[in-house]
C-alpha cells in the first residue's frame, strides 16, 4: 500500500526567538503548502469563482471558420483594384447560420451579415457604410471604394483560439470570461477543486457574539464575521465554531475536534505569550509548529503550523491585524491549498500624502491607504490613526500601504508600495 501523502512538510520548526521578517514569513508559507482538495466536475453555470484542476485544450479552433465582422459585401480580392475601386454584381446573401449555397462566382459580390461563415471564393468584406448600391439592366451591383487591403473586415478561421491551444492552465481561478472562452470552445463542464472547508475559532473570556447583551469589560467579536466573509471571498467554505474561553483544554478538545473534519482552522486571539494566551500552547501540544512572531506590524504574534493533515493558521485578537494578516498570509494560502498557484499581489508605486517622521527599522509596517487625486496625479494618504483596533481604518481604506524594514521615514512626495485591496477580491467603497 502507497504511503500516505501528507498536506504539509511535517518536520519540526526550529524558533530561534528572533522575529521573522515577512519575507521570511511569505518563504516558509510558499514552501510547505500545496492544494489539498479532491476534485469535482461543475456545469459552467456553477464554476465562477472556481479554481480549475486539469488542462483545458481547444478541441477546435475559434472561429471555427472565416467569417463576417461587420454587415457589408463580401467579394474576392482578385475581383478588385485597391487602387481604383470596383464595381461588382451581388448575387446571393449570407447570415449567420445561413451560408451562401455553394461557391460565389468569379467577379460577384454577396450580401453578408455580422457572424456570417465567409462565401467560398470571397476573402474581404466591405462595410455596408463604404459601398454604393445601384442597379444596372435589372441586377443589384455595389460599388466599393478603393484602399480596401485583402482579408479586411474578416474574422480568420483560429484567430482567437487555436485548436489544440492551452486556453486555461491548472489553478486558474474561472472568471465570467473563462467561462466565456470555455463555451465558445463546446464544454459543458469543467473540472475543479473542491472548495476548502475551514473552521473559524475565536477565543477570549471577554469576547461574546453580537446581540449578546455587554458585561463591564467585555467586547462584541468583530473578527468571526469578518474571517467568513474573507474566507469565502478566497474561495473557501468558512463554518463558525463559536467562541473559546482561556482554558488551555477547552483550546486543545476544540483544536483536535476541528482538525477530524477540516481542511484549515483559521484561529483569532490567544497568539501571544500571556498566561491566558493558548492557542500556540494548544498547538503545540497537538501537532507542530512552523512559525510564530512576526516583525510585522499589525499582526506581530500570528502563528502558523498543523495538526496532523489539518493546517492551522492563527492570528491575533485585534481586528485590524486579523485582517492585513489575513489579505498578507491567509488569503494566500487558502488560495494555494484550494488548487491555485500561489498569488502574488499586485503593488503600484504612488507618491505619499502622508509623513512618518520616524520608524522603528527591522519591522515591515503596512497603513491602512486611502487613494487621492492629486494635481499631479493619483496619490496616496495613510488613515491618520495606527490602532490595530480602529475598524474605521479598514472601512475608510483603500488598500495597505506597504513599508518596508530599512525605511526610517516617509515624506510627502516619496514614493511608496500600495496594494489595493482589488487584490484580494475586495470590491472598492
Amino acid at each position: 500500500m502507497a504511503a500516505r501523502e501528507h498536506k504539509l512538510k511535517d518536520d519540526c520548526f526550529a524558533h530561534d526567538h528572533r522575529r521573522l521578517r515577512h519575507d521570511e514569513a511569505l518563504a516558509i508559507l510558499k514552501g510547505r503548502v500545496r492544494p489539498v482538495v479532491g476534485v469535482e466536475h461543475l456545469g459552467l453555470a456553477h464554476a465562477a469563482g472556481r479554481i480549475l484542476a486539469a488542462s483545458v485544450r481547444a478541441p477546435r479552433p475559434v472561429p471555427a471558420q472565416d467569417n463576417a465582422a461587420v454587415d457589408g459585401y463580401a467579394f474576392a480580392a482578385a475581383d478588385y483594384d485597391a487602387t481604383a475601386g470596383a464595381m461588382l454584381t451581388v448575387e446571393g446573401r449570407a447570415a449567420a447560420g445561413h451560408g451562401l449555397a455553394g461557391r460565389a462566382k468569379l467577379g460577384t459580390a454577396a450580401r453578408i451579415f455580422t457572424g456570417a461563415m465567409m462565401p467560398e471564393g470571397h476573402d474581404t468584406i466591405v462595410m455596408q457604410e463604404d459601398a454604393r448600391i445601384g442597379e444596372i439592366d435589372g441586377r443589384t451591383t455595389v460599388n466599393i471604394p478603393a484602399g480596401l487591403k485583402r482579408g479586411a473586415n474578416v474574422r480568420r478561421a483560429g484567430e482567437d483560439v487555436k485548436e489544440g491551444e492551452t486556453v486555461l492552465a491548472p489553478g486558474a481561478v474561472l472568471r465570467p470570461q473563462d467561462l466565456s472562452a470555455l463555451a465558445s470552445l463546446g464544454f459543458e463542464e469543467v473540472a475543479c477543486f473542491h472548495r476548502l472547508r475551514v473552521a473559524v475559532v475565536s477565543s477570549g473570556d471577554e469576547v461574546v457574539r453580537a446581540g449578546a447583551p455587554l458585561k463591564p469589560g467585555q467586547v462584541h467579536d468583530a473578527n468571526a464575521p469578518m474571517l467568513a466573509a474573507l474566507i469565502a471571498n478566497a474561495g473557501a467554505t468558512p463554518v463558525d465554531l463559536g467562541v473559546l474561553p482561556d482554558e488551555l483544554d477547552a483550546v486543545q478538545e476544540a483544536l483536535s475536534a476541528a482538525a477530524q473534519a477540516f481542511d484549515v482552522i483559521i484561529t483569532t486571539g490567544g497568539a501571544s505569550r500571556g498566561e491566558e494566551d493558548h492557542m500556540v500552547a494548544a498547538l503545540d501540544a497537538l501537532g507542530k509548529r512552523h512559525l510564530w512572531q512576526l516583525a510585522i506590524k499589525p499582526g506581530r504574534p500570528m502563528s502558523f503550523g498543523q495538526i496532523g493533515d489539518t493546517v492551522v493558521l492563527g492570528l491575533p485578537g485585534n481586528p485590524v491585524a486579523v485582517f492585513v494578516c489575513f489579505l498578507l498570509y491567509g488569503w494566500p494560502l487558502l488560495r494555494r491549498l484550494g488548487g491555485a498557484e500561489w498569488p502574488e499581489p499586485h503593488r503600484y508605486e504612488l507618491p505619499a500624502l502622508f509623513a512618518v517622521p520616524a520608524r522603528k527599522l527591522g519591522r515591515r509596517e503596512f497603513f491602512r491607504g486611502i487613494l487621492r487625486t492629486s494635481p499631479d496625479g493619483l496619490a496616496v494618504d495613510k488613515f491618520a490613526r495606527d490602532g490595530s483596533g480602529l475598524i474605521s481604518g479598514l472601512r475608510a481604506a483603500d488598500g495597505l500601504i506597504d513599508i518596508p524594514e530599512e525605511v526610517a521615514r516617509v515624506k510627502p512626495g516619496d514614493r511608496v508600495a500600495f496594494i489595493p485591496f482589488a487584490e484580494f477580491g475586495i470590491a472598492g467603497r
